[in-house]
């Protein structure tokens, strides 16, 4: 062993979860950046720009800031704990078994569901190219290519995931350098119109009021969507002690570039009145500059973050729903590992159900997209607010000694926490108020009764299940604190 790698020796040792720390520095920073970069950015920011127009910049620095909170209070739980499905740990520690059994099947469902639409969008891409291929074939073949990748090792998840998040981060960074070229020089068909006035000309930079500003934050949220993602590599990080506080604190400088910058540059090139909804930003862009494979290009990136989305929620539903399973909140079945240390089973049946939705997506309305992909955002925004109340009393357990401190400690106390959960708040009504989401929160309901039924049936038939497993000697003694 005295030539091997320390790296590689970690790779050949399972932890106390049964997995094997295989994804590294560099793979943690790239799922970390990719979680900041999706369809909500290449393709939903054509929707809030009609609206809000250049004042959506704004918009997106504003939840950029939540996140950051969100993410940093993340950070000092997961430099506490790092587990493997650490949002339902934290949820059963520090708020109660049931908190814990609604947070795992949440986000269990929000990344089903986020599988189904991706999917589903991925094969819509395809047809750009090719329109004879049945949407259906394609996205079968993304979802078992997918599937056979996360079966086999999560060092190749991660290598996949690093290289998806490659193409976003290129395609974002060479937008942002080729706009500062047109404005500066003025190159291309745009040099002629491109100004960073029409960020303020044409209208103002509230062109349709603050109002229509506040109402684009739940597009903006959805954007941000699968940025906690680094949370559930936790358990199989090598060091997750150095590496996810890194891949935290660099999401200021990521919101910064890779959100307001490219919203700045791409605003500055065409005027907002000229977008429209559900066409890219992006595209608008390269089509002003009269870049003839524009949109060809562009089409390929959304078609990696599409399918990096999937990726990432099979990913994720395995671990959780495994973790459900170690807990006995799930079927026993779904808590055994193969060959490979990977949660086969697990990730079996949630791309099952993700393959049942690319059938519904076919067979359904165009409008099946948009209420898919509204009910995942409040199910990310359950999380989100999850992840603020447990860093709360963790805070409250450490100041009084109960625990120990966190060796990451988010800044500014309490009250950024505090503040963040009434953005979310506000968010949430947000979607109630506008006609297209509000079925979002008519679905909830239904999900919460069967969470409700399937918690009372746990109680009466496995009570012990309900208090998780006694993973941490530090842990309260009643399950939560």
């Amino acid at each position: 062993m005295a030539g091997q790698r320390y790296d590689e020796v970690i790779d050949a040792v399972p932890d106390e979860e049964g997995y094997v720390r295989g994804l590294g520095s560099r793979q943690i920073q790239m799922i970390a950046i990719g979680g900041a970069i999706g369809t909500g950015l290449f393709l939903g920011a054509g929707t809030a720009v009609s609206k809000a127009g250049p004042s959506l910049i704004l918009g997106y620095a504003v939840a950029g800031v939540v996140i950051f909170v969100i993410m940093r209070a993340l950070g000092e739980l997961l430099t506490y704990r790092a587990v493997s499905g650490s949002f339902a740990e934290y949820a059963r520690e520090f708020l109660g078994p049931f908190a814990g059994f609604v947070t795992g099947w949440t986000y269990w469902l929000f990344w089903v569901v986020t599988g189904m639409a991706e999917t589903t969008a991925a094969a819509v891409y395809v047809r750009f190219w090719q329109p004879g291929i049945p949407q259906w074939a394609s996205a079968l073949a993304f979802l078992v290519l997918l599937y056979a990748a996360n079966l086999i090792s999560v060092k190749l998840f991660g290598e996949i995931e690093f290289w998806f998040s490659m193409v976003k981060v290129t395609a974002i960074v060479g937008m942002i350098l080729l706009g500062l070229g047109v404005l500066l020089f003025g190159f291309t068909d745009a040099g002629d119109t491109a100004s960073v006035g029409h960020l303020w000309n044409n209208g103002g930079f509230f062109p349709a009021g603050v109002g229509a500003t506040v109402m684009t934050l739940q597009i903006v949220m959805f954007a941000y969507l699968g940025v906690e993602l680094v949370g559930v590599t936790a358990g199989e990080s090598r060091d997750p002690a150095r590496t996810l506080p890194r891949a935290v604190n660099t999401l200021p400088w990521r919101i910064a570039l890779f959100y307001v910058g490219a919203l700045v540059i791409i605003l500055s090139l065409v005027p907002w009145q000229e977008f429209a909804p559900g066409v890219s930003p992006f595209v608008a862009a390269f089509e002003k500059m009269g870049i003839p494979a524009g949109a060809s290009i562009i089409n390929g990136v959304v078609l990696t973050a599409a399918l990096s989305s999937c990726n990432s929620g099979m990913y994720s539903t395995g671990r959780m729903l495994r973790d459900l399973a170690l807990c006995g909140q799930a079927p026993g079945r779904m808590a055994a590992l193969n060959g490979r240390r990977t949660p086969a089973v697990a990730i079996t049946a949630s791309c099952l159900l993700m393959g049942v939705g690319v059938l519904l997506n076919y067979l359904a309305p165009a409008k099946a997209f948009e209420y898919i992909t509204s009910v995942a955002t409040v199910c990310g925004l359950w999380t989100w607010a999850v992840i603020l109340v447990c860093q709360i009393r963790y805070r409250r357990a450490w100041r009084g000694t109960r625990l120990p401190p966190p060796t990451f400690r988010a800044p500014g106390g309490l009250w950024p926490s505090g503040a963040a959960l009434a953005f979310l708040f506000l968010v949430v009504v947000l979607i109630g108020i506008d006609d297209d989401t509000r079925i979002s929160l008519y679905v909830l309901p239904v999900w919460a009764a069967l969470l409700a039924l399937g918690y009372a049936l746990l109680a009466r038939r496995r009570p012990e299940a309900l208090r998780g497993p006694d993973r941490d000697p530090l842990r309260a003694e009643d399950g939560h604190l």
